[in-house]
């Protein structure tokens, strides 16, 4: 049995991913999965977001997506906010507990909201985009941090 990765391993191994995309948050009423998913389904573009719950559908979309899309998407409430994307490429194992709570207490202490998302084996937070450069420098400090600890 091999040991658990520890959240100071994550941090101090892992690189942050970022791109030069700006992308938007979208509301759907509960009737709007069908349209969302066929979006989804036509774009096929990293990274996209579809989360489906009991109160509405969200649509994390690129911003040229969305423009593309606007018109489909006319009874969408649409985030003031842009955002930008940081991957967490170190692979995470499912029983790894309180890497997202080290990184959104240093992003709150910096005064960064933050939109999370997790794939299979990867964590993605969302920052808003003027955020992104203060945002990436919490970071890198956290992982300082970790390397030193």
């Amino acid at each position: 049995m091999t040991a658990m990765q520890t959240v100071e391993q994550v941090l101090s191994r892992t690189e942050f991913r970022t791109d030069e995309t700006e992308y938007r948050l979208l509301s759907l009423p509960t009737n709007g999965v069908t349209l969302a998913a066929a979006i989804m389904a036509e774009t096929g573009e990293p990274f996209s977001a579809l989360v489906i719950d009991q109160d509405e559908v969200s649509l994390l979309l690129r911003q040229e997506v969305y423009e593309q899309y606007a018109p489909r998407l006319r009874l969408a409430m649409l985030s003031d906010q842009s955002y930008r994307l940081i991957t967490f490429e170190e692979a995470l194992e499912p029983e790894l507990i309180g890497f997202l709570a080290r990184v959104g207490a240093a992003l709150a202490a910096a005064g960064i909201p933050i939109l999370a998302f997790a794939a299979y084996s990867r964590d993605h937070i969302f920052v808003p985009a003027e955020q992104h450069s203060r945002a990436m420098a919490a970071l890198n400090a956290l992982q300082n941090e970790a390397r030193r600890g």
